[in-house]
């Protein structure tokens, strides 16, 4: 791209960052003192609004980027994540939001704790929480150093590490200014740039085939290098029994990890009541089964229009794949239409960036402030504001993304982001089970459930080919990996719900059947929901 070209985009990431800044500058000038206000907005929005957000949470770097990027490269099962991502919704909807609205405040020990002591499981829920958004975040930071380094020209390390700084800044002023009223306005204006942009080109990938389907597979087959083993399962997932069992594990990790992830359960605090919740699952549902569907679109038409080994010289993991096919559809790289869609394209790619960032950090910040801190302050000390304390965490967990961020640039963010579901689902979903379904949960059990799941999920990810062992992994030049598998999901799901029944069953103290009714009624009911 040229100068006046890099001009062009650059003023089109400004005007959306200057946007934002607009819209939590005017939030902040409300009353943001009180927790329900800074972690849930007052609890004023409609489910339209916060179907809105939700998608917009959800859509992330990884359903943009990653997913096309991914099929670009390895054609059906790339698809896996596209499907995984929408499936594990009808978790939510069925199992999670009305629940979770009605037992919980603002995070999901919240809920946990409602019914067993509260210190040890805020502790543990609070930290399992912490170290999934944070392998989230990751995925954004990914996302964000490979859009801005191909926008400006190059793919140097100093430009990707800088846009992670940036985006970095950029998500502790939304959330320690805003919180949550700021967060989800951004993340309703991002959801709707988000569905414009993928529908604007997925008309137009059609358009470039005249509608015709079938001519565009055929095209990406032909230009992906391995023919019609584009279109058929088991090019990524199709060896040997470690390959077909990743693939296993990852299905289970994205079917059963949405129901675990802390953003997206504190989403359902933003609403004034549980049949509000259902609905806005209902509204987010719509929209990210729409989205998904043109995802898949436009990462066989990056395939056929680009071609994959284009979209592999740009990024070895597929991230600009969208971007690209977007530059190629408007005429190529010395077309001023060609650019002006990419431009575009980049900017609504930042633009979600940005505003996943920002609904991770907040949940992050609360799981520090709400859970941690509460858990770990010493009795009898002087409390400090919990807001005060968020805003503090926001910063540090912003320096430890951007750290990581650095650390795992080069993989792909799909991926990235399929490891926080593998966690999410094991460490947080059957702890959540437990206590709204199992009248014999305990205390002990539900610690038990959370490490048990955390503990094997984070090791068997150190020792698997994603750190070491590969040119791919992140220490291409070490080889210490033990476990086969790059999911873990496959292992340390069954491990979490185990290590809850035993921990249950070995506990000394009897399960309170008081604490179950009282929670059984207000889950079901609303009757004495916050």
């Amino acid at each position: 791209m040229n100068g006046d070209h890099q001009v062009l985009a650059l003023l089109l990431f400004g005007a959306f960052v200057a946007a934002t800044l607009c819209i939590t500058s005017r939030v902040s000038r409300r009353e943001q003192g009180s927790p329900e206000e800074f972690y849930a907005g007052g609890r004023q929005f409609s489910p339209m609004e916060n179907g809105f957000a939700i998608a917009g949470d959800y859509m992330s770097a990884a359903s943009f980027l990653g997913i096309s990027g991914a099929i670009a490269l390895v054609g059906y099962d790339g698809m896996l994540y596209a499907v995984g991502f929408l499936v594990a919704w009808l978790v939510v909807l069925f199992f999670v939001a009305e629940l979770v609205r009605n037992c919980g405040r603002f995070t999901l020990a919240d809920v946990i704790a409602s019914r067993l002591r509260e210190r040890p499981v805020r502790r543990a829920v609070g930290a399992s929480s912490l170290v999934v958004s944070l392998l989230y975040l990751v995925a954004q930071m990914v996302g964000a150093g490979g859009l801005v380094g191909l926008l400006l020209g190059g793919t140097s390390e100093s430009t990707r590490s800088w846009a992670m700084v940036g985006v970095g800044a950029l998500m502790v002023v939304y959330v320690s200014f805003g919180g949550m009223r700021a967060t989800t306005w951004i993340q309703i204006v991002k959801a709707v740039l988000l569905m414009a942009g993928a529908l604007t080109l997925t008309v137009l990938v059609l358009m470039r085939f005249h509608g015709d389907v079938n001519a565009l597979l055929e095209s990406a087959a032909e230009r992906s290098g391995h023919g019609s083993a584009f279109l058929a399962p088991g090019l990524k997932y199709g060896g040997d029994w470690a390959a077909r069992l990743d693939f296993v594990s990852l299905a289970l990790a994205l079917v059963l990890g949405t129901a675990g992830l802390p953003h997206i359960l504190s989403r359902f605090s933003t609403v004034p009541t549980a049949r509000a919740a259902r609905r806005s699952t209902v509204w987010a549902i719509g929209l990210v089964g729409s989205f998904y569907v043109m995802t898949i679109v436009l990462g066989f038409g990056a395939a056929a229009v680009v071609g994959s080994d284009g979209v592999r010289a740009a990024n070895t993991a597929g991230n600009t794949a969208v971007p690209l096919l977007a530059l190629d559809l408007g005429g190529g790289a010395g077309s001023t239409a060609g650019t002006v869609l990419f431009a575009v394209v980049a900017a609504i790619a930042f633009a979600t960036i940005l505003a996943v960032v920002a609904g991770i950090t907040l949940a992050s910040s609360a799981s520090v402030a709400h859970d941690l801190h509460r858990a770990l302050r010493r009795p009898g000390s002087r409390p400090r504001s919990e807001v005060a304390v968020a805003r503090v965490a926001a910063v540090g967990v912003g320096a430890v993304a951007i750290a990581l961020g650095l650390l795992a640039r080069d993989l792909n963010v799909a991926f990235l982001v399929g490891l926080a579901f593998a966690v999410a689902a094991s460490a947080n979903l059957p702890v959540l089970v437990y206590s709204l379904f199992w009248r014999g949960f305990t205390t002990r059990g539900a610690v038990w459930s959370v490490y048990g799941g955390l503990v094997p999920a984070v090791l068997l990810v150190v020792f698997s080919p994603v750190v070491s062992g590969s040119a791919e992994s992140l220490v291409p030049g070490w080889d210490f990996h033990l476990f086969p598998l790059q999911n873990p999901g496959v292992v340390s799901v069954p491990l979490g719900f185990l290590c809850g029944w035993l921990g249950s069953r070995l506990s000394a103290e009897p399960p309170d059947a008081d604490a179950y009714a009282e929670t059984e009624v207000r889950a079901l009911t609303g009757a004495g929901a916050v």
